[in-house]
């Protein structure tokens, strides 16, 4: 069964949404550049509410490792993602302070960036659409069925403008380890009950 993860949960009314549709997972933005940025304090007010079988990704964005060490010591996150120019070197150094299982984002534009994707000492891979504007969060498409080319080696969410009028046919033929949405379930910037059970019934049913 494909899992879900709701990116962006930002305030106590989203924390309650979540609870009631239980997805798998719930991502805290720490970018201070996204419109979904929460900070490690609001962070936690948000996890101590959450349903304690809703596992939190931190989304993270060329951040110093002591950061992210920081939100795994005061118990925020169950798993790291990294969504920026992140490179092994860095990882490594991440490793030192932070055993928390890591999800490294690859931007894609072509079935190379995919293959490149191998060379990652992560967990998981986080497959997202490539923009030159910003690391994430666009509310745009990519190919997935370039997925269905390359062998992956390792369990992978699926990202990139997802909804749930086009999660099932971005999913025909592969078989990521979960789905990752964002604005697709929002409406007028904020979370949609409505958008995120239709989601997960889509997903799931």
């Amino acid at each position: 069964m494909v899992k879900v993860k709701i990116c962006g949960i930002k305030t106590l009314q989203d924390v309650e949404l979540v609870n009631r549709q239980k997805p798998d997972f719930t991502g805290f933005v720490f970018y201070p550049l996204s419109k979904r940025y929460v900070s490690l304090i609001t962070a936690r007010i948000l996890k101590a509410k959450l349903n304690k079988k809703i596992k939190s990704i931190g989304v993270f964005v060329n951040a110093p490792p002591e950061e992210i060490a920081a939100a795994a010591e005061l118990g925020i996150i169950n798993m790291v993602q990294l969504h920026g120019d992140e490179t092994n070197a860095y990882i490594a150094e991440l490793r030192k302070i932070c055993t928390l299982p890591i999800i490294k984002a690859v931007r894609v534009r072509e079935e190379a960036d995919i293959k490149k994707a191998a060379f990652y000492n992560c967990e998981y891979f986080l497959f997202d659409t490539y923009s030159t504007a910003s690391y994430g969060g666009t509310g745009r498409q990519f190919d997935t069925q370039l997925l269905k080319g390359v062998k992956i080696n390792k369990p992978y969410f699926l990202a990139g403008g997802l909804n749930a009028g086009n999660v099932r046919s971005a999913l025909k033929g592969l078989k990521p380890y979960a789905v990752d949405v964002s604005g697709g379930v929002e409406s007028g910037g904020s979370k949609d009950e409505v958008k995120i059970k239709n989601f997960i019934k889509q997903v799931k049913g």
